[in-house]
Protein backbone atom coordinates (compact mmCIF):
# COMPACT_ATOMS: atom_id res chain seq x y z
CA UNK A 1 0.00 0.00 0.00
CA UNK A 2 1.27 3.44 -0.81
CA UNK A 3 2.59 5.53 2.03
CA UNK A 4 -0.21 7.67 3.38
CA UNK A 5 2.16 10.53 4.02
CA UNK A 6 1.94 11.20 0.29
CA UNK A 7 -1.86 11.14 0.37
CA UNK A 8 -2.73 13.11 3.49
CA UNK A 9 -2.28 16.70 4.54
CA UNK A 10 -3.84 18.44 7.52
CA UNK A 11 -5.55 21.80 7.42
CA UNK A 12 -5.71 23.36 10.86
CA UNK A 13 -8.08 26.17 9.94
CA UNK A 14 -10.81 26.69 7.38
CA UNK A 15 -9.35 28.73 4.54
CA UNK A 16 -11.37 31.38 2.74
CA UNK A 17 -11.31 29.15 -0.32
CA UNK A 18 -13.25 26.49 1.58
CA UNK A 19 -16.01 28.92 2.47
CA UNK A 20 -16.18 30.01 -1.18
CA UNK A 21 -16.41 26.39 -2.31
CA UNK A 22 -19.21 25.66 0.14
CA UNK A 23 -21.17 28.65 -1.10
CA UNK A 24 -20.85 27.51 -4.70
CA UNK A 25 -22.25 24.03 -4.07
CA UNK A 26 -25.52 24.84 -2.28
CA UNK A 27 -28.56 26.44 -3.92
CA UNK A 28 -29.37 29.95 -2.70
CA UNK A 29 -33.13 29.90 -3.03
CA UNK A 30 -36.11 28.10 -1.59
CA UNK A 31 -37.55 25.29 -3.64
CA UNK A 32 -38.89 21.75 -3.49
CA UNK A 33 -37.88 18.90 -1.20
CA UNK A 34 -38.41 15.17 -1.70
CA UNK A 35 -38.92 12.64 1.09
CA UNK A 36 -39.85 8.95 1.22
CA UNK A 37 -43.01 7.79 3.00
CA UNK A 38 -44.67 4.52 3.97
CA UNK A 39 -45.70 2.29 2.39
CA UNK A 40 -44.69 3.14 -1.20
CA UNK A 41 -44.61 6.84 -2.04
CA UNK A 42 -42.33 9.81 -2.56
CA UNK A 43 -43.66 13.21 -1.46
CA UNK A 44 -42.50 16.50 -2.93
CA UNK A 45 -42.84 19.37 -0.48
CA UNK A 46 -42.73 23.15 -0.87
CA UNK A 47 -39.98 24.11 1.59
CA UNK A 48 -41.46 27.55 2.19
CA UNK A 49 -44.77 26.38 3.68
CA UNK A 50 -44.67 22.57 3.96
CA UNK A 51 -47.39 22.02 1.37
CA UNK A 52 -47.27 18.61 -0.31
CA UNK A 53 -47.13 19.32 -4.04
CA UNK A 54 -47.03 15.76 -5.36
CA UNK A 55 -47.37 12.15 -4.24
CA UNK A 56 -45.42 9.76 -6.45
CA UNK A 57 -46.51 6.12 -6.30
CA UNK A 58 -43.72 3.53 -6.43
CA UNK A 59 -44.53 0.05 -7.66
CA UNK A 60 -41.20 -1.12 -6.23
CA UNK A 61 -42.33 -0.39 -2.67
CA UNK A 62 -40.93 1.41 0.38
CA UNK A 63 -38.12 3.92 -0.38
CA UNK A 64 -35.03 3.46 1.80
CA UNK A 65 -32.51 5.79 0.13
CA UNK A 66 -32.58 8.84 -2.16
CA UNK A 67 -29.62 10.07 -4.18
CA UNK A 68 -29.08 12.69 -6.88
CA UNK A 69 -26.82 11.94 -9.83
CA UNK A 70 -23.65 14.01 -10.05
CA UNK A 71 -25.17 16.26 -12.71
CA UNK A 72 -28.37 16.63 -10.60
CA UNK A 73 -30.52 15.49 -13.55
CA UNK A 74 -31.73 12.19 -12.06
CA UNK A 75 -32.90 10.86 -8.71
CA UNK A 76 -32.02 7.29 -7.76
CA UNK A 77 -34.25 5.59 -5.20
CA UNK A 78 -33.78 2.14 -3.66
CA UNK A 79 -36.66 0.27 -2.04
CA UNK A 80 -36.79 -2.49 0.56
CA UNK A 81 -40.19 -4.07 -0.17
CA UNK A 82 -39.14 -5.69 -3.44
CA UNK A 83 -35.44 -4.73 -3.51
CA UNK A 84 -36.14 -2.26 -6.28
CA UNK A 85 -34.52 0.70 -7.99
CA UNK A 86 -36.46 3.70 -9.28
CA UNK A 87 -34.93 6.40 -11.48
CA UNK A 88 -36.71 9.74 -11.81
CA UNK A 89 -36.10 12.91 -13.80
CA UNK A 90 -35.26 15.49 -11.12
CA UNK A 91 -36.84 18.39 -13.05
CA UNK A 92 -40.20 16.79 -13.93
CA UNK A 93 -40.30 14.06 -11.20
CA UNK A 94 -41.31 11.64 -13.94
CA UNK A 95 -40.34 8.00 -13.41
CA UNK A 96 -37.85 6.98 -16.11
CA UNK A 97 -37.09 3.46 -14.93
CA UNK A 98 -38.49 1.20 -12.23
CA UNK A 99 -37.91 -2.47 -11.48
CA UNK A 100 -37.56 -5.04 -8.71
CA UNK A 101 -34.77 -7.55 -8.29
CA UNK A 102 -36.75 -10.03 -6.19
CA UNK A 103 -38.25 -13.17 -7.71
CA UNK A 104 -40.39 -15.90 -6.07
CA UNK A 105 -37.25 -17.88 -5.23
CA UNK A 106 -34.53 -15.22 -4.96
CA UNK A 107 -34.54 -12.09 -2.85
CA UNK A 108 -31.99 -9.38 -2.15
CA UNK A 109 -31.39 -6.90 0.63
CA UNK A 110 -29.51 -3.66 -0.03
CA UNK A 111 -29.78 -0.01 0.92
CA UNK A 112 -28.25 2.76 -1.14
CA UNK A 113 -25.44 2.67 -3.67
CA UNK A 114 -24.07 4.86 -6.43
CA UNK A 115 -24.81 5.11 -10.18
CA UNK A 116 -21.98 5.25 -12.69
CA UNK A 117 -21.50 8.42 -14.80
CA UNK A 118 -23.25 6.87 -17.82
CA UNK A 119 -26.37 5.91 -15.88
CA UNK A 120 -26.11 2.29 -17.08
CA UNK A 121 -24.70 0.67 -13.94
CA UNK A 122 -25.52 0.89 -10.25
CA UNK A 123 -22.91 -0.19 -7.69
CA UNK A 124 -23.96 -1.41 -4.28
CA UNK A 125 -23.42 -4.00 -1.57
CA UNK A 126 -26.05 -6.67 -0.98
CA UNK A 127 -26.99 -10.04 0.49
CA UNK A 128 -28.80 -12.66 -1.59
CA UNK A 129 -31.43 -15.09 -0.23
CA UNK A 130 -32.25 -18.21 -2.28
CA UNK A 131 -35.27 -20.35 -1.45
CA UNK A 132 -34.39 -24.04 -1.77
CA UNK A 133 -36.71 -27.05 -1.26
CA UNK A 134 -35.83 -27.48 2.40
CA UNK A 135 -34.16 -24.27 3.48
CA UNK A 136 -33.10 -20.73 2.64
CA UNK A 137 -29.54 -20.18 1.48
CA UNK A 138 -28.09 -16.85 2.59
CA UNK A 139 -25.03 -15.47 0.84
CA UNK A 140 -22.16 -13.65 2.42
CA UNK A 141 -22.08 -9.88 1.79
CA UNK A 142 -21.39 -9.18 -1.88
CA UNK A 143 -20.25 -6.24 -3.97
CA UNK A 144 -22.71 -6.00 -6.84
CA UNK A 145 -23.22 -4.26 -10.15
CA UNK A 146 -26.84 -3.82 -11.20
CA UNK A 147 -27.60 -3.37 -14.90
CA UNK A 148 -30.21 -0.60 -15.05
CA UNK A 149 -31.10 -1.42 -18.66
CA UNK A 150 -31.51 -5.18 -18.29
CA UNK A 151 -32.91 -4.68 -14.78
CA UNK A 152 -30.93 -7.40 -13.07
CA UNK A 153 -27.83 -8.07 -11.02
CA UNK A 154 -25.04 -8.29 -13.59
CA UNK A 155 -22.06 -9.24 -11.41
CA UNK A 156 -21.24 -9.98 -7.79
CA UNK A 157 -18.04 -10.61 -5.87
CA UNK A 158 -17.84 -11.85 -2.30
CA UNK A 159 -16.53 -9.24 0.14
CA UNK A 160 -13.35 -10.04 2.00
CA UNK A 161 -14.27 -10.59 5.69
CA UNK A 162 -11.78 -7.93 6.80
CA UNK A 163 -13.73 -5.36 4.76
CA UNK A 164 -17.21 -6.31 5.96
CA UNK A 165 -17.42 -3.83 8.83
CA UNK A 166 -21.04 -2.82 8.29
CA UNK A 167 -22.75 -6.21 8.22
CA UNK A 168 -23.71 -5.77 4.58
CA UNK A 169 -26.06 -2.80 4.99
CA UNK A 170 -25.94 0.91 4.10
CA UNK A 171 -22.28 1.45 3.27
CA UNK A 172 -21.13 4.79 1.87
CA UNK A 173 -19.93 4.62 -1.74
CA UNK A 174 -18.51 7.08 -4.27
CA UNK A 175 -17.23 6.68 -7.84
CA UNK A 176 -14.28 8.30 -9.57
CA UNK A 177 -15.29 10.70 -12.37
CA UNK A 178 -14.22 8.18 -15.04
CA UNK A 179 -16.27 5.39 -13.45
CA UNK A 180 -13.27 3.06 -13.18
CA UNK A 181 -12.80 3.17 -9.40
CA UNK A 182 -15.35 2.57 -6.65
CA UNK A 183 -14.61 3.85 -3.16
CA UNK A 184 -16.13 2.47 0.01
CA UNK A 185 -15.78 4.68 3.09
CA UNK A 186 -15.59 3.37 6.63
CA UNK A 187 -12.75 3.12 9.13
CA UNK A 188 -10.66 2.68 5.98
CA UNK A 189 -11.08 3.85 2.41
CA UNK A 190 -11.37 0.79 0.15
CA UNK A 191 -10.29 1.29 -3.46
CA UNK A 192 -12.25 -1.09 -5.70
CA UNK A 193 -11.71 -1.75 -9.40
CA UNK A 194 -15.14 -1.55 -11.04
CA UNK A 195 -14.09 -3.98 -13.79
CA UNK A 196 -13.37 -6.79 -11.32
CA UNK A 197 -15.06 -5.59 -8.10
CA UNK A 198 -11.81 -6.47 -6.35
CA UNK A 199 -10.18 -4.27 -3.70
CA UNK A 200 -6.95 -2.92 -5.18
CA UNK A 201 -5.90 -0.83 -2.19
CA UNK A 202 -6.86 -0.12 1.40
CA UNK A 203 -6.05 3.37 2.64
CA UNK A 204 -5.68 2.83 6.37
CA UNK A 205 -6.80 6.15 7.77
CA UNK A 206 -6.94 4.62 11.24
CA UNK A 207 -3.20 5.17 11.75
CA UNK A 208 -1.79 7.58 9.14
CA UNK A 209 1.92 8.33 9.35
CA UNK A 210 3.40 11.71 10.32
CA UNK A 211 0.08 13.53 10.04
CA UNK A 212 -0.84 14.00 13.67
CA UNK A 213 -4.07 12.03 13.29
CA UNK A 214 -5.18 8.54 14.19
CA UNK A 215 -8.47 6.64 14.54
CA UNK A 216 -10.03 8.37 11.57
CA UNK A 217 -13.55 7.23 10.66
CA UNK A 218 -15.65 8.54 7.78
CA UNK A 219 -19.34 9.15 8.19
CA UNK A 220 -21.94 9.49 5.48
CA UNK A 221 -21.35 12.07 2.77
CA UNK A 222 -22.35 15.68 3.32
CA UNK A 223 -24.63 15.55 0.30
CA UNK A 224 -25.05 19.28 -0.21
CA UNK A 225 -21.29 19.74 -0.54
CA UNK A 226 -20.58 16.90 -2.96
CA UNK A 227 -19.17 17.36 -6.44
CA UNK A 228 -18.09 14.77 -9.03
CA UNK A 229 -14.42 15.08 -8.11
CA UNK A 230 -14.64 14.89 -4.31
CA UNK A 231 -16.26 12.94 -1.52
CA UNK A 232 -17.02 15.36 1.32
CA UNK A 233 -17.78 13.91 4.72
CA UNK A 234 -18.21 14.90 8.35
CA UNK A 235 -15.98 12.52 10.29
CA UNK A 236 -14.05 12.01 13.52
CA UNK A 237 -10.36 11.82 14.31
CA UNK A 238 -8.12 11.83 17.39
CA UNK A 239 -4.60 13.02 17.96
CA UNK A 240 -1.91 10.37 18.65
CA UNK A 241 -0.70 11.92 21.92
CA UNK A 242 -3.56 12.52 24.34
CA UNK A 243 -6.16 10.91 22.00
CA UNK A 244 -8.47 13.91 22.19
CA UNK A 245 -11.27 13.33 19.69
CA UNK A 246 -12.29 15.97 17.20
CA UNK A 247 -14.73 16.16 14.31
CA UNK A 248 -14.37 18.05 11.07
CA UNK A 249 -14.89 18.11 7.33
CA UNK A 250 -12.90 15.66 5.23
CA UNK A 251 -12.42 16.03 1.50
CA UNK A 252 -11.27 12.98 -0.43
CA UNK A 253 -10.21 13.57 -4.02
CA UNK A 254 -11.74 10.79 -6.13
CA UNK A 255 -9.09 11.07 -8.86
CA UNK A 256 -5.71 11.38 -7.15
CA UNK A 257 -6.81 10.03 -3.71
CA UNK A 258 -5.50 12.92 -1.66
CA UNK A 259 -7.26 13.76 1.58
CA UNK A 260 -7.77 17.04 3.44
CA UNK A 261 -9.14 17.38 6.96
CA UNK A 262 -10.47 20.61 8.45
CA UNK A 263 -11.07 20.17 12.21
CA UNK A 264 -14.05 21.96 13.74
CA UNK A 265 -14.34 20.90 17.37
CA UNK A 266 -14.40 18.16 20.03
CA UNK A 267 -16.56 15.09 19.43
CA UNK A 268 -19.80 14.77 21.44
CA UNK A 269 -21.57 11.47 22.15
CA UNK A 270 -23.50 11.51 18.88
CA UNK A 271 -24.01 13.80 15.89
CA UNK A 272 -26.64 13.85 13.14
CA UNK A 273 -24.69 15.21 10.19
CA UNK A 274 -23.67 18.68 9.08
CA UNK A 275 -25.74 21.20 7.13
CA UNK A 276 -24.24 24.38 5.65
CA UNK A 277 -25.95 27.60 4.54
CA UNK A 278 -25.75 28.67 0.86
CA UNK A 279 -23.12 31.34 1.55
CA UNK A 280 -20.91 28.80 3.34
CA UNK A 281 -20.64 30.97 6.46
CA UNK A 282 -22.80 29.00 8.89
CA UNK A 283 -22.92 25.30 9.71
CA UNK A 284 -25.37 23.35 11.84
CA UNK A 285 -25.46 19.92 13.39
CA UNK A 286 -27.54 18.06 15.95
CA UNK A 287 -25.79 16.65 19.02
CA UNK A 288 -27.31 13.93 21.19
CA UNK A 289 -26.18 12.79 24.63
CA UNK A 290 -27.65 10.02 26.76
CA UNK A 291 -30.30 7.44 25.86
CA UNK A 292 -34.00 6.82 26.40
CA UNK A 293 -35.31 8.97 29.28
CA UNK A 294 -31.94 10.66 29.77
CA UNK A 295 -31.52 11.57 26.11
CA UNK A 296 -30.80 15.22 25.37
CA UNK A 297 -30.73 16.83 21.90
CA UNK A 298 -29.18 20.16 20.93
CA UNK A 299 -28.65 22.23 17.82
CA UNK A 300 -25.07 23.47 17.44
CA UNK A 301 -24.42 26.51 15.27
CA UNK A 302 -20.89 26.96 13.87
CA UNK A 303 -19.07 29.88 12.33
CA UNK A 304 -17.45 28.08 9.39
CA UNK A 305 -14.75 30.77 9.00
CA UNK A 306 -13.42 30.37 12.56
CA UNK A 307 -14.48 26.79 13.40
CA UNK A 308 -16.15 28.06 16.57
CA UNK A 309 -19.45 26.97 18.12
CA UNK A 310 -21.41 30.20 18.24
CA UNK A 311 -24.46 28.96 20.10
CA UNK A 312 -26.36 25.90 21.26
CA UNK A 313 -30.04 25.27 21.88
CA UNK A 314 -31.84 22.24 23.27
CA UNK A 315 -34.89 20.87 21.47
CA UNK A 316 -37.39 18.08 22.02
CA UNK A 317 -35.78 14.71 21.26
CA UNK A 318 -37.21 11.91 19.17
CA UNK A 319 -36.16 8.27 19.44
CA UNK A 320 -35.08 8.35 15.77
CA UNK A 321 -34.82 11.28 13.41
CA UNK A 322 -32.94 12.90 10.55
CA UNK A 323 -31.68 16.48 10.34
CA UNK A 324 -32.00 18.86 7.40
CA UNK A 325 -31.90 22.49 6.32
CA UNK A 326 -33.95 24.55 3.87
CA UNK A 327 -32.46 25.47 0.51
CA UNK A 328 -32.09 29.11 1.56
CA UNK A 329 -30.47 28.16 4.87
CA UNK A 330 -33.08 29.95 6.98
CA UNK A 331 -34.88 26.92 8.48
CA UNK A 332 -33.77 23.70 10.17
CA UNK A 333 -35.78 20.50 9.91
CA UNK A 334 -36.20 17.51 12.22
CA UNK A 335 -37.88 14.69 10.28
CA UNK A 336 -38.05 10.96 9.61
CA UNK A 337 -39.71 8.05 11.44
CA UNK A 338 -42.76 10.27 12.05
CA UNK A 339 -45.78 11.85 10.38
CA UNK A 340 -44.43 15.40 10.45
CA UNK A 341 -41.52 17.76 9.98
CA UNK A 342 -40.60 20.10 12.81
CA UNK A 343 -39.37 23.50 11.61
CA UNK A 344 -36.88 25.66 13.56
CA UNK A 345 -35.50 29.10 12.78
CA UNK A 346 -31.80 28.81 11.88
CA UNK A 347 -30.91 32.21 13.35
CA UNK A 348 -32.58 31.82 16.75
CA UNK A 349 -32.65 27.98 16.89
CA UNK A 350 -36.20 28.27 18.20
CA UNK A 351 -39.16 26.07 17.26
CA UNK A 352 -41.56 27.67 14.77
CA UNK A 353 -44.14 25.16 13.55
CA UNK A 354 -44.88 21.57 12.59
CA UNK A 355 -45.77 20.49 9.07
CA UNK A 356 -48.18 17.56 9.01
CA UNK A 357 -47.31 15.10 6.22
CA UNK A 358 -50.29 12.84 6.73
CA UNK A 359 -47.97 9.85 6.17
CA UNK A 360 -45.15 8.16 8.04
CA UNK A 361 -41.82 9.36 6.63
CA UNK A 362 -38.97 6.89 6.21
CA UNK A 363 -35.33 7.47 7.13
CA UNK A 364 -34.37 7.60 3.44
CA UNK A 365 -33.26 11.21 3.72
CA UNK A 366 -34.40 14.53 2.29
CA UNK A 367 -33.37 15.85 -1.13
CA UNK A 368 -33.49 19.44 -2.34
CA UNK A 369 -34.69 19.74 -5.92
CA UNK A 370 -34.84 22.72 -8.25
Amino acid sequence: MKQLRSLLRLKALVAPALVTALAATVPAHAGTMMIGTYPDKLFTIDDTNGAITDRIQLQAGLPTSLRLSNDKSKIYVTTITTSGIVVLDSATRRILNQFSLNTPTTKYRFMGGVPDPTGRWYYTQLIRFDKEPDRYKVSKPLYAVIDLQQKKVARTVEIDPQDDTLGGFRPTFALSPDGKTLYKFGDKVLVIDTATLKVSDRLDLAKPETTGMENVAFGGGVEALQNPNEFVSLFNASDPYVHAKMFGIGRFNLTNRTFDFTPIGPVPTGMAGLEVTPDGKDGYTVVTNGTLGNKRCEFWHFDMATNKVMEKAEFHCRSRFSFGISADGQKLYIHGASYDIEVYDAKTLKYERTWDLGADATMAGLLHLK
